[in-house]
């Protein structure tokens, strides 16, 4: 059974850095993409950026793009978002997701999902 679980959201003032990680576990994941996704209260789940577990090939939201980067270790069975010059509506609970081996900004394309973390960036 697949099991994702996500750590390291917190509080950070704008301009920070926080890295999350989500711990992987229940299959061999190197023909899967890891997707990260965001929802903010009141918002739709949106897409955050994806790495495709086999040769770190990486897609990010334009939102994002320059801010945030995914990573991989293998040894571990972990994704890293670690994500820097945060803004206030970066605010969001983040969850990572399973899904299938190319890249893909569809929430649909996910199968398996972590419970979230939360993060919250003060002005």
């Amino acid at each position: 059974q697949v099991q994702l679980v996500e750590s390291g959201g917190g509080l950070v003032p704008a301009g920070g850095s926080l890295r999350l990680s989500c711990a992987a576990s229940g299959r061999t994941f190197s023909r899967y993409t890891m997707g990260w996704f965001r929802q903010a209260p009141g918002k739709e789940r949106e897409f955050v950026g994806a790495l495709r577990w086999s040769g770190g090939t990486t897609y990010y939201a334009d939102s994002v793009k320059g801010r945030f980067t995914i990573s991989n270790d293998n040894a571990k069975n972990t994704v890293y978002l670690q994500m820097n010059s945060l803004k206030p509506e970066d605010t969001a609970v983040y969850y990572c997701a399973v899904g299938p081996g190319r890249l893909s900004n569809r929430r649909n394309d996910y199968e398996y999902w972590g419970q979230g973390t939360q993060v919250t960036v003060s002005s």
